[in-house]
């Protein structure tokens, strides 16, 4: 199972990076309503911050930006329910088989390699920003002379008159 593959299936709501339960069951390979089953046995374990489930708005919202088969196959009434990266790791617990483990090991790490690649972005982005600040000011120098440069030949082709090059009528003294 390649990290990439569970990354696509890790989506950002409420402010926090989620799973839905029907990508989770597929990545578990069991039905979804067997993972909810074993969710709503285990109710205890899955506190607010570990899992809730999605109301109408979030999921049409979902759904228009992402393109899956599975609308088709979940009734309209049954709202997906979504697992924080705490919520998936108790998934494991729930399920107890040995693919389970595994899959949730690797879910696990396809969330930290996310949160790496956030702080990499956060690190970049704010040395960027540094960069411009120290040498923006030393370049709008630089641009106004351009500037000023361009409209100075600017001007001074439109105040030359050009002799005329080609053929010349009789009409013209030469």
């Amino acid at each position: 199972m390649e990290l990439l593959t569970i990354q696509n299936k890790i989506y950002e709501l409420r402010g926090q990076k989620i799973m839905l339960d029907f990508d989770l069951a597929e990545l578990y390979e069991v039905e979804t309503r067997v993972l909810n089953q074993a969710v709503k046995r285990n109710i205890d374990i899955f506190p607010d911050d570990f899992m809730f489930q999605l109301t109408a708005k979030e999921w049409d919202s979902m759904l228009s930006q992402i393109v899956m088969t599975y609308p088709i196959k979940r009734p309209k009434a049954a709202l997906p329910l979504a697992f924080t990266e705490h919520g998936v790791t108790m998934l494991a617990n729930v399920l107890k088989s040995k693919k389970a483990r595994q899959t949730s090991i690797t879910v696990v790490r396809a969330f930290i390699a996310l949160k790496q690649f956030a702080l990499n972005y956060k690190e970049i982005s704010n040395a960027l920003k540094e960069l411009e600040n120290k040498y923006n000011k030393q370049f709008k120098d630089v641009y106004e002379a351009i500037n000023y440069l361009l409209q100075k030949d600017k001007q001074d082709t439109e105040q030359t008159e050009r002799k005329r090059i080609g053929y010349k009528s009789n009409e013209e003294p030469v």
